[in-house]
């Protein structure tokens, strides 16, 4: 096994992008990405995508995009995880490198979702749930948040309050990311009057689907060093699945497969969890946010809500520090690549007004629907 870091990076800004289709959001990133990491030679391109197939009428996206980027020839394929697909990629990506049948590999994550009617939208999105016993009855990845988190606060006697500090967190920390789709305040208050999206979910509470494209390069430890001055490493990488129906559940309150996957990538990383700089987490709806935060063993069963006062940038467990799925948005099949980009500006020091003062360690998971997927990477400088 060879030792694996991420040599370079590239983002395009998350938003709703009309005047450019996806391979060319994916050229946009990979040309970032190669000029960061000094153009160094790419021997094969994994595409973490979840809906083009739907939202663009394109599902070939190995061969289209090596094509429009201009890597004649190379080894490409598409790896679909539903939301949870760019950490998918991330993750073929590294056991490729790791494995040394690949030297230098490029990871991308792509989604372009504005050309899809809301409606549509909707339908297309709901693939990433049971087709036959929850989609077929009406109900959407909101409705399902949303019975979850109606659930929590009976189980725990919350109101609506107790989860706005996390949607606060990530649009103070998305008003300084220059690349995020939402860059306004959410003010203390606010999140109990949004409009409901499904009752309790509103519109302050889910994350905003949107365009963008983030690219990363990987190659082995040993060239690393001699190509960039600050390689970041792959020190844990794991994948856990969990059933994909909540009533399939023995505990629909408890995310098993983030549990397992962050367990598996500590370990791998022999690191524990007061280790950790900061924590890219898959913060979809603020339930998903504190049904993590307690699955990972950072809050006790119905508590993770209380982490919110530790959540920000100075806090001890600093997550979404460029604004998160929340307000950076949510480009579906390229979230887990941003994560983890993010994440390597950070541990690199290049994070701008969003610098996590003296940053080393990482954790970044990426997940597909309610958690059904759940994927971890462990970074370190």
């Amino acid at each position: 096994m060879q030792d694996v870091s991420i040599i370079g990076v590239g983002m395009t800004p998350v938003g709703e992008h009309w005047d450019k289709g996806l391979r060319d959001l994916a050229a946009d990133a990979i040309q970032l990405a190669l000029a960061d990491a000094g153009q160094p030679k790419i021997d094969a391109l994994y595409v973490g995508n979840a809906f083009s197939g739907v939202f663009s009428s394109q599902a070939h996206l190995g061969a289209l995009i090596a094509d429009h980027a201009r890597l004649e020839g190379v080894e490409a394929f598409t790896i679909s995880a539903a939301d949870a697909s760019g950490g998918a990629a991330l993750r073929t990506a590294y056991m490729a490198v790791a494995s040394g049948l690949v030297e230098t590999a490029l990871v991308l994550g792509v989604e372009k979702s504005s050309d899809a009617v809301a409606g549509h939208r909707v339908e297309a999105r709901n693939v990433a749930i049971d087709a036959e016993f929850e989609a077929a009855h009406g109900a959407t990845l909101p409705a399902l948040a949303a019975l979850l988190m109606r659930r929590y606060m009976h189980e725990h006697s919350l109101g609506l309050r107790a989860f706005e500090g996390f949607s606060i967190n990530a649009h103070t920390n998305g008003k300084r990311n220059p690349l995020a789709m939402f860059r306004n305040t959410v003010r203390e208050g606010a999140f109990g009057k949004a409009p409901m999206v499904a009752d309790p979910v509103n519109l302050f509470d889910g994350a905003p689907d949107a365009d963008g494209a983030a690219a990363l390069i990987l190659t082995t430890n040993e060239r690393a060093v001699d190509m960039v001055a600050n390689p970041v490493r792959i020190v844990g990488s794991a994948v856990a699945t969990d059933t994909l129906k909540l009533q399939d559940r023995a505990d629909m309150l408890h995310f098993n497969a983030v549990a397992r996957s962050a367990k598996l990538a500590l370990h791998q990383a022999q690191l524990s969890l007061d280790e950790l700089s900061l924590m890219e987490i898959h913060d979809s709806f603020t339930i998903v946010s504190a049904m993590t935060l307690e699955a990972m063993g950072l809050a006790a069963h119905g508590e993770g809500w209380q982490l919110t006062d530790q959540i920000g940038l100075t806090g001890s467990v600093p997550i979404s520090t460029f604004g998160g799925l929340k307000s950076r948005g949510n480009p579906i099949g390229a979230t887990g690549i941003y994560q983890a980009a993010e994440a390597t500006l950070q541990l690199r020091q290049d994070a701008g007004d969003n610098q996590v003062v003296d940053a080393r360690t990482a954790l970044v998971q990426n997940l597909g629907g309610l958690a059904s997927t759940a994927v971890t990477h462990i970074l370190v400088l």
